[in-house]
């Protein structure tokens, strides 16, 4: 918990807990470790089981930071809608992930993950409803909270719902251990599920029976599903709740920047959007009260959003004046070549033998003479991935060739037989392509399907719009 120094009303104490300290950077790790221990206790899930949630990414992420330590196979369905970083982060993590269409909301995710839980017989963990996930807050967060602020009273404790795992585990120990706490709630203030009044209609295991009619599209990824969740809902009915506070998105936006930028503190989306409740809160707060806000994650997971549309990757004008003002390693001016070097390797018979073995190996007929971690290197593998083309790579700058300097002596031939010292080189049946740009422009006017067919190799058809240009570096994107 941290205190805020420069965005908080002078008069007001208010406190950020930061969740992004949790082993995979979010709240959702609490009740990823809790549903699966649970349900491990209950004997629901099975060892080896195969588990199966829908999810905006933190929970799916927490999950498969548990589900890798106990070895359980995780798949997660997911709306389109939600950021490419969270996606990618589960697949690296080594989840399975089922993308679900955009206009069919949470509730479509939900429903394709109850789907395929039923069809297959794997475990579904059931957030929404799962006690296990309010459980967890109880046993951890509230008890943070309480520890904390143990010396001085807790005036307020505001919190977005996803769940409502978190406004549930929480609010029930504050309401037994700390009375006089507020609890508020946030929610988008295009989409007011809570302010509506309006009761979610439920099937009879407490899921969702349709998405609430007051639901529209919002900016906070995790926040207010089209739905309002059982967890959310017993925290209502059990009167946990003094005050429902809608949040605009533009706001969110601001203060998630500001957070940032005054207070060090990068959070998500749904953070700023917290904390944009909690300064209203701040506002009409009596002088000297304690407020604690909950940041449930890190902004790592927007960079794809509209969070950092404002955030460029190229040197502003002020950045290249910056730059300008001394005369050396400029971006914006092109260093002059080194000077050649005098004496280089120098090629042998047996060196000589093996480039010829290599280059005419009829049962491999396509060789890439490259360097392990160069870029441009790896357009070029990209490129034969893309196109199920099967290629022997020879890196020169590779363990196995640093002895003797064996790789640069392969370099040496190269350059007397195709008159450029520039890696990589490709060959196909003994003919030279030359480089990476060499290579696209032989894809792109069909000669490397033709030099393929030749050597009996099919390559795989790629997307009609492909272009081979955009497997190049990034920067030379940019830079082009």
């Amino acid at each position: 918990m941290v205190r805020i120094n420069t965005l908080a009303p002078e008069d007001v104490n208010l406190f950020v807990k930061i969740e992004a300290f949790n082993p995979m950077g979010s709240v959702k790790d609490r009740m990823a470790l809790s549903t699966i221990e649970a349900a491990e206790a209950s004997g629901a899930l099975k060892p080896g089981q195969t588990v199966i949630e829908a999810t905006s990414g933190n929970t799916g992420i927490g999950l498969a930071m548990v589900c890798a330590v106990k070895g359980y196979p995780l798949v997660l369905t997911m709306a389109e809608s939600f950021s490419i970083e969270r996606r990618k982060i589960l697949r690296f993590l080594g989840a399975k992930v089922v993308l679900t269409p955009a206009e069919m909301k949470g509730s479509g995710m939900l429903a394709k993950a109850f789907e395929l839980a039923e069809a297959h017989g794997w475990f579904l963990v059931r957030q929404f409803e799962n006690e296990a996930n309010a459980d967890a807050h109880t046993r951890t967060t509230a008890i943070e909270i309480l520890e904390t602020f143990r010396e001085q009273p807790l005036d307020y404790f505001v919190t977005g719902f996803g769940t409502g795992g978190t406004l549930k585990g929480v609010s029930r120990v504050l309401r037994n251990k700390s009375p006089q706490t507020k609890i508020i709630v946030c929610e988008p203030d295009n989409s007011q599920l809570l302010g509506s009044g309006i009761v979610q209609t439920r099937k009879a295991d407490g899921t969702p029976a349709a998405s609430h009619p007051f639901f529209r599209p919002h900016l906070m990824q995790g926040w207010s599903p089209d739905f309002i969740p059982k967890l959310t809902a017993d925290a209502i009915d059990a009167g946990f709740i003094d005050k429902v506070v809608p949040v605009d998105g533009g706001e969110a936006l601001r203060l998630t920047r500001e957070l940032a930028r005054q207070e060090g503190i990068f959070c998500g989306i749904s953070g700023g959007a917290t904390f944009a409740g909690a300064m209203q809160v701040a506002k009409s707060a009596a002088a000297g009260s304690h407020i604690l806000c909950m940041l449930p994650d890190t902004g790592e997971r927007y960079l794809s959003t509209p969070l950092f549309d404002e955030v460029g990757e190229e040197m502003s004008a002020e950045e290249l004046e910056i730059s300008r003002s001394t005369p050396g390693y400029r971006f914006d001016v092109r260093p002059a070549p080194p000077p050649a070097a005098e004496d280089g390797p120098v090629a042998d018979a047996e060196t000589a033998a093996f480039v010829d073995e290599v280059i005419s190996d009829s049962g491999q007929p396509v060789v890439l003479f490259a360097l392990e971690w160069c870029e441009f290197c790896w357009s070029v593998r990209k490129l034969f991935t893309k196109l199920g083309v099967p290629y022997r790579a020879v890196d020169l700058d590779s363990v196995a060739f640093q002895e003797g300097d064996r790789g640069g002596k392969i370099r040496a031939i190269l350059k007397e037989r195709v008159g450029s010292a520039t890696i990589p080189q490709v060959f196909v049946a003994g003919e030279c392509i030359g480089g990476a740009m060499d290579l696209f422009a032989a894809y792109s006017d069909g000669r490397l399907a033709v030099l393929l067919r030749a050597s009996g190799i099919a390559m795989k058809e790629a997307e009609a719009d492909f272009e081979p240009l955009s497997l190049l570096p990034g920067w030379l994107h940019k830079r082009s």
